[in-house]
């Protein structure tokens, strides 16, 4: 096969760019994985659901993916540069290309129904250490976009669905209004040390979300505050550290809001205000020792069960 290419000289490689048609990339490319070859792999073993998520963003959403594909040629492949310079030839066969970096995205190639003109570069005469240092540089110089960051511009490119609007518009209450119980703990766009973030937040309050339905995100922040209102005046009265910013402690809380929430519907007819949450979780403060709370460890599933444990012991009729 034949292709039009640019020649790029870098530090001390030089390498090709040039387009493929996805279907050329997904029948010459292969990757040499650590599962397959402990001795010489260096990839990730591939995810066919990740694989599978980029041919439906191909094929149903009509996607576009312009981040170039990374090639080192292999020996089978007899590449050459002919055409004064100006043109890359090579054998059109399986393990023609080795993959340094987009092996979902090939896969993704590979199953996708669409054909795609794809960037590529590629690099000849490559060294088993000269891919492997390749791949290093590539999957370690490159920094990821935060989960924050993302979840924070998701509505500028519209493409939030119902669950995340609503938490977007509860977090941004928490974050801004002067009465809000998390006033100054929150983080919307970068992780930061004892800040809850969106990634934080969401992975907290979406689990509870289908018991507000029907709710408005006003309604909704308006009973979460309360109910974390009286979290942190129970809290204030064991250290004047900021506590429920910590997400540990902030996660452990709002695992148990279902349980809490229904005591304050049982016992006072749903009226959710801080007072009524206050009663009915402030037993669970009586006696705690401050060191469970400013040392939590690391596992809010376990500070969630032993919050639970407290409530139901102290729990009255």
């Amino acid at each position: 096969m034949r292709f039009s290419v640019s020649t790029v000289r870098q530090g001390k490689h030089e390498f090709y760019t040039l387009t493929m048609p996805s279907e050329v990339l997904a029948r010459t490319c292969v990757v040499s994985s650590r599962k397959e070859d402990p001795q010489a792999g260096f990839q990730r073993t591939l995810d066919e659901r990740r694989a599978l998520e980029i041919a439906n963003y191909i094929d149903n959403d009509v996607g576009t993916i312009p981040n170039s594909i990374v090639l080192s040629a292999q020996p089978a492949a007899e590449l050459r540069i002919v055409g004064k310079g100006k043109t890359l030839e090579f054998r059109d066969i399986a393990g023609a290309f080795l993959i340094l970096d987009g092996q979902h995205r090939v896969y993704g190639f590979s199953k996708a129904k669409t054909s795609l003109r794809v960037p590529v570069v590629v690099y000849n005469g490559l060294t088993r250490k000269d891919e492997t240092r390749l791949f290093i540089d590539i999957n370690t110089k490159q920094r990821p976009v935060p989960p924050q960051l993302l979840l924070d511009i998701k509505r500028l490119a519209d493409i939030e669905d119902a669950s995340e609007a609503i938490l977007r518009d509860v977090f941004d209450q928490f974050d801004s209004d002067l009465g809000s119980a998390l006033a100054g703990y929150m983080s919307p766009s970068e992780a930061a040390k004892n800040r809850i973030t969106r990634v934080t937040f969401n992975s907290s309050v979406k689990p509870i979300l289908e018991m507000f339905a029907g709710r408005e995100p006003d309604a909704i922040y308006s009973i979460i505050n309360a109910y974390l209102t009286a979290v942190k005046t129970e809290l204030l009265k064991k250290s004047s550290d900021p506590l429920l910013s910590r997400p540990v402690i902030f996660r452990a809380f709002i695992g148990m809001f279902p349980y809490v929430a229904q005591r304050v519907s049982d016992k006072f007819d749903g009226n959710y205000s801080s007072t009524n949450f206050q009663t009915v979780i402030g037993p669970v403060f009586d006696k705690m020792h401050v060191k469970k709370l400013e040392n939590p460890g690391t596992s809010w599933v376990s500070l969630r069960k032993y919050l639970e444990d407290r409530l139901k012991k102290k729990m009255t009729i």
